[in-house]
């Protein structure tokens, strides 16, 4: 669990920093027209880039968070007792869609390795490659919550509340 924690803190780490190189290169970017009539050429596909990245990885964190858009409030007032199972029968319909993300995003990153970007010099697999990346944290997490659909959730957060 040490690991998987460890793990879940760098994903974070990650996200930030790209959030921050996000706010960096579009504000320099639009000073740098703005004022001085000239431009970042890459940091547009960066932007967009990182956003993609954020969100993918975002939804990863979500889900491990258990903090997904969900109305359970019919399901607990009407079926008390079917909510177990019906927890359950959402990870496994999670778990179908983000296999069929990861088969997606997986053959489109192979097939778009020496794709290379003009403005970058990256390959245009690494758009897909969050994708891959996501799908794989989000099946495991899946996966488990199938059997026990309370584990994997964090012990602590930042907001005090803690969870498990």
């Amino acid at each position: 669990m040490k690991i998987w924690n460890s793990i879940w803190r760098f994903i974070d780490v990650i996200m930030a920093a790209l959030l921050c190189s996000m706010i960096a290169l579009v504000f320099t970017n639009v000073v740098l027209r703005y004022g001085f009539s000239s431009g970042l050429r890459p940091s547009v596909e960066l932007s967009r880039l990182g956003l993609v990245w954020l969100v993918m990885l975002g939804a990863a964190v979500v889900l491990r968070r258990n903090e997904h858009l969900a109305v359970a409030e019919f399901s607990q007032a009407l079926f008390p007792r079917a909510v177990p199972l019906l927890r359950r029968l959402a990870y496994v319909v999670i778990l179908v869609s983000v296999l069929m993300l990861f088969w997606g995003a997986f053959r489109q990153m192979n097939a778009n390795w020496n794709n290379i970007s003009q403005l970058t010099g990256l390959p245009s697999a690494v758009l897909y490659l969050s994708g891959v990346v996501s799908s794989i944290l989000m099946t495991v997490i899946a996966a488990v919550r199938i059997i026990n659909p309370d584990a994997l959730l964090p012990q602590d957060t930042s907001d005090g509340i803690t969870h498990g």
